[in-house]
Formats: structure tokens, sequence, C-alpha cells
């Protein structure tokens, strides 16, 4: 009798792209650089354990934004492809714990919630080209996964952060956005946003939450520009994000940041099931020849 296994195999490929996915390691075979630029650096997240410790760093402990979710590596791991970074819902003693602390990240005496933010501040950081990520989020009430950058000079906002994607309720409501952040001479930091409803994205595709879906950020001199599977969600004139001092953070070089944030902006997780999974296919960086 014939072996009938490669055609079985061949029905389930046929079957996964009838579904809209494509198993992540055939995508990530399939890198596409766009005409006048090279491909200068890529993490395709191919070898199964933790994160490469030549790209990636991680964040430790409760870090912004009052969120619910203690960081830790254990959170992050490499498996079939793809990096998954886990959010779960596990009761964490705060190693920092300091009760007559006024920084809630200190006084704070245990996390209820686990989870991972991997960057690669210090080991890759680039400035112009296109970054892009192929991921799939995790749309559950009380989740915040995001894809950023952050300049290598000054702090926070002066700095300068990109937010790639980031989905979270906007009043209440669950929201795509795509935003850019520097210094302001009168409030905390100064926002070009790109709020999309995420009802947009269902109206076009009701199984969207289960797909891979491709974020790119286009970054010249003089503009940003982030796009979500080639949908354009924002652009940002860098003639305008100078800091008060003249200082233009755009202008430097950033490092990449890649996280799940629990709670605050999120929601409410008290009634979702977890654990919460953000996968990452692949994070790939182009510049002009």
């Amino acid at each position: 009798m014939k072996n009938k296994w490669p055609l079985l195999l061949i029905f389930v490929s046929l079957l996964a792209c009838s579904r809209g996915q494509m198993p992540a390691q055939s995508q990530s075979a399939a890198a596409l650089t766009p005409d006048g630029y090279d491909l200068v650096w890529q993490d395709e997240f191919n070898k199964d354990g933790k994160p490469d410790s030549t790209n990636w760093s991680y964040e430790y402990g409760l870090k912004r934004n009052n969120e619910l979710q203690w960081y830790q590596p254990e959170n992050a791991n490499v498996s079939d492809g793809v990096l998954v970074i886990e959010g779960k819902r596990e009761k964490v003693k705060n190693d920092f714990f300091d009760p007559s602390s006024k920084d809630w990240r200190k006084s704070t005496e245990y996390a209820d919630y686990t989870s991972a933010s991997i960057n690669t501040n210090g080991k890759k950081t680039f400035q112009y080209g296109i970054i892009e990520v192929r991921a799939r989020i995790d749309t559950a009430m009380g989740l915040w996964p995001a894809i950023w950058t952050l300049g290598i000079s000054k702090g926070w906002p002066a700095n300068g952060e990109v937010d790639i994607m980031e989905y979270y309720r906007v009043q209440g409501q669950p929201t795509i956005l795509a935003n850019a952040a520097w210094a302001h001479e009168s409030k905390r930091a100064a926002w070009d946003e790109g709020k999309v409803p995420f009802s947009h994205f269902l109206q076009k595709d009701l199984n969207w939450p289960e797909k891979f879906h491709v974020w790119k950020m286009d970054w010249t001199e003089d503009y940003i520009r982030l796009y979500l599977d080639d949908e354009l969600l924002n652009e940002v004139d860098l003639s305008q994000t100078q800091n008060p001092d003249g200082f233009n953070p755009f202008h430097q070089p950033h490092y990449i940041l890649l996280n799940l944030a629990i709670g605050s902006n999120g929601g409410d997780p008290s009634g979702t099931d977890f654990p919460g999974i953000y996968e990452v296919d692949y994070v790939r960086v182009y510049q002009k020849e």
C-alpha cells in the first residue's frame, strides 16, 4: 500500500492556508526585502528555548503605569519558530518590597500576575530604515501587548518613544494604537497618536484575532510611518518632534521592546482566562543600501 503521509501533510498545509494561517516557519522563510533596502538584522525565533541572549535582555519586576504584572524571564520562550510571551495569573512576592516607600513599584508587596518584557537595549540599535514584526496578539480583556522602540540617549520621554503596536482599551473600547512621544515643556509628554477602533479590523475579518499580522515602522530623517498589514495607521512629521532643548529624539538610534502588560490601560483582567498568549514570528530590520 502506498504511503499516504505526504498527501496528508499537503492537505493539512492547505487547510492551514485556507484559515489564513500558514505555519510560522513557512512565513519566516519567505523574507521579502523591500526594493532599495538590505536586511541588516533579524530574529526569526527558530531555535527552541530562551530568546537569543546576544539580541535580547529582560525587564524584571514591576515597571510602568501601575500595571499588574511582575516581569520575569520565565514567561518568554521560543517554541516551534515563535517567541511566546505568556501572561499568567499567579501570585509573586515583590523582591523590592519596602512598606515605607512611596513608589508603587516598591510598596506593592505581591503581584497577582506575571509576564515578560524583552528588549535589544545595549545589544542591537537602529537609526532609520524599516522595522517589521509579524505577531499574533491576545485581545482578551486586561491584556496590553506592545511592539515599541526607545531612543538610547536621555530619559523618557526626552529619549523618544515609538509605539509600532499597542492594543488596549480607550474609553472602554478595544483599540489598536500607533504612536510617538517626546518631551514637552508644559506636560508630561507630547504625543502624536494614531487610534483605530478594533472593530475596524473585525469588520474586515471576524477571525482577525486568530491570525498573525505584520506591523511595520518606516523611519526616515523626515517621518515615521506606522502600518498594520500595509494599512497606514499614523504618520509622524519629524520636523515637529523636537524636545524643548532642541534635541530631536527620532534622529538618534533606538532599540526594540516586545512585552505583554496586564491591567492599567488594558482593563480589568479579573474575569479573563489565563494564560494570555502573545506570539512573535519574527523581527526584521531593513536599511537602505
